[in-house]
């Protein structure tokens, strides 16, 4: 696991049934593309996050995969629609295996 990861996430706490949301979504992550070399000349290991998935209520809302361009600390904002109250689900995958997930909640008023 990556030293000093960690995922934010900004959802509205409320929405009217069937309004569109904006989300906000940032992982703090070194992303190393494996290209550069340490003072000794060593290859630096590629470390990056290579997949950000978004779910509400168990469905797929985005799927994104990445490559090693993407920048250091990877921030998505995308628009969805909320149709009920419910849970959004946020997962990002490293290369060395390990998975940083968040969630946080939305009601309907």
């Amino acid at each position: 696991m990556a030293s000093g990861v960690k995922p934010r996430v900004k959802v509205p706490k409320k929405a009217s049934a069937g309004e569109a949301i904006t989300i906000k979504t940032l992982i703090s992550h070194k992303m190393e593309s494996g290209q550069r070399k340490d003072k000794s000349g060593n290859k630096i290991p590629r470390s990056i996050i290579n997949r950000f998935t978004a779910e509400f209520n168990g469905q797929s809302v985005l799927d994104v995969t990445l490559e090693p361009a993407i920048s250091t600390n990877p921030y998505f904002q995308f628009d969805a629609t909320v149709p009920e109250a419910g849970d959004f689900k946020f997962t990002w995958y490293d290369d060395d295996g390990s998975v940083y997930e968040d969630s946080k909640s939305v009601a309907v008023s």
